[in-house]
């Protein structure tokens, strides 16, 4: 598993780091089509890259909104072609779990179109919340406004937060005297939070 971890850590940082903008949004895209690609990995370590200035923060927040909406929209016309049983059968393959799905369908049955926009704010609902909005045929163009705004808060915000971090490396000399190179910290921090996520996954999976 940690050899699993690290490998798909190294990935996602050198896929960003090769194709920058484009890379980000394919990810972004693809954790919201629904495979496990966790974007709390993918947009701090964009904005460790705005420290840099190997790129923008508004350039990566946007990157990452824009990718958003396209998986979003596969995840939607998914949901909305299929309903829930193509999605219980076909949702192991990528680590969704029926809990996974169940948290999503009772968020967005509670608040109704407005759920998409919270729900990009929130951790793990925010890769499903698409799902039941195409179960509803939630309308197309408050399905496409309420995913970007919400997602470009979100990409914005750990963006932001990616940028901070990476800052403090050439300011904080407790930071570099408890890491002995950049690499060091960001390998560190993407394998702890791919190690808790693809952990729950798996987790969830096996008492499901």
């Amino acid at each position: 598993m940690t050899q699993i971890i690290e490998a798909l850590s190294t990935w996602i940082i050198g896929l960003i780091e090769g194709s920058n903008y484009l890379a980000i949004g394919l990810l972004m895209a693809a954790e919201s089509a629904c495979i496990p690609l966790p974007s709390e990995i993918i947009m701090p370590f964009a904005g460790y890259l705005v420290s840099r200035d190997a790129l923008s923060l508004w350039g990566v927040t946007l990157a990452g909104a824009i990718g958003c909406n396209l998986g979003s929209t596969i995840a939607y016309a998914v949901g909305s072609w299929g309903g829930r049983p193509v999605i219980e059968r076909w949702g192991r393959f990528i680590l969704m779990t029926p809990h996974d799905l169940d948290v999503a369908e009772r968020f967005f049955k509670r608040y109704g179109s407005v759920a998409v926009f919270v729900g990009r704010l929130l951790p793990v609902v925010r890769t499903f919340i698409a799902l039941p909005a195409g179960f509803a045929k939630m309308s197309m163009w408050r399905f496409q406004l309420y995913t970007f705004v919400g997602s470009l808060i979100w990409c914005l915000a750990l963006a932001y937060v990616g940028q901070l971090l990476g800052g403090q490396w050439d300011t904080n000399p407790s930071m570099q005297a408890a890491f002995h190179g950049a690499d060091a910290l960001v390998a560190g921090i993407v394998v702890i939070a791919a190690g808790c996520f693809i952990w729950s996954r798996l987790y969830r999976r096996r008492g499901s």
